[in-house]
């Protein structure tokens, strides 16, 4: 990722505490999953601070994990060779503002509020977004805001979009089964867009998983492409 779009990344799903260990810096998820319960390379680093990091993830109790790089082999083998098992590939797409903002978005389909309704929490915590993951969204602070999907006349998605810099991120985009498929995650994505716009961004990001064919099908057809990627490295606690 160019630096923009990786400190984005960073800090709109930033974690509760960091602690660095060598070359890398330790997140502390408090339950809030991977992206901010893991450690990342952040300079040079040895076999170590392998377990200089795993060693604050004990502390903290939480899984010892690693987010990884696409292409940093060197640390990939060091980590499997320290008994880590990598596990979720995650792709980084990013678009142009300008992609998402090209058509009109239908009459209460979608709204941009924060902070966010009840009924927003209640759809993210029937997903996998649960407390500690919403407790994550509160910690932003830059712009942010949520994103409310209706359809049928009643809510039925919700999401996530903070700013950094000219950079807007989406996360926990997440939509009741029984409405998927009929296009409102789109909308809600052209809803996140159109509020970025107003905040003066120019690109808007999301990290989403690689099995998860699905959304990809519906961020290739809004013109997002992926720019790097990432996967996890895991032991057991």
């Amino acid at each position: 990722m160019d630096p923009a779009l990786a400190q984005a990344f960073e800090d709109t799903w930033p974690a509760a505490e960091y602690a660095d260990a060598g070359g890398f810096r330790v997140g502390r998820g408090l339950g809030a999953g991977g992206r901010v319960s893991s450690a990342r390379a952040v300079g040079a680093w040895t076999g170590t601070d392998i377990a200089a990091a795993e060693a604050i993830h004990r502390a903290w109790g939480q899984q010892p994990m690693f987010r990884v790089p696409d292409g940093d082999a060197a640390l990939a083998e060091a980590l499997l060779a320290a008994g880590y098992r990598h596990e979720t590939p995650t792709a980084i797409m990013a678009a142009p503002i300008s992609a998402l903002t090209d058509r009109a978005i239908p009459s209460l389909t979608t709204f941009a509020i924060w902070p966010p309704l009840a009924i927003q929490r209640d759809l993210w915590a029937a997903g996998n977004i649960n407390p500690a993951r919403q407790a994550v969204m509160d910690r932003v602070t830059g712009p942010r805001t949520a994103i409310l999907g209706r359809i049928d006349d009643r809510a039925a998605g919700a999401g996530f979009a903070a700013l950094c810099g000219d950079v807007a991120m989406v996360h926990a985009v997440e939509v009741l089964p029984q409405f998927r498929r009929r296009g409102l995650a789109g909308w809600m994505m052209r809803q996140a867009a159109q509020w970025a716009a107003e905040q003066g961004a120019t690109r808007i990001g999301l990290a989403v998983s690689r099995a998860n064919t699905g959304a990809r099908a519906t961020y290739d057809r809004q013109g997002f492409v992926e720019v790097a990627g990432y996967a996890y490295y895991a032991r057991d606690l």
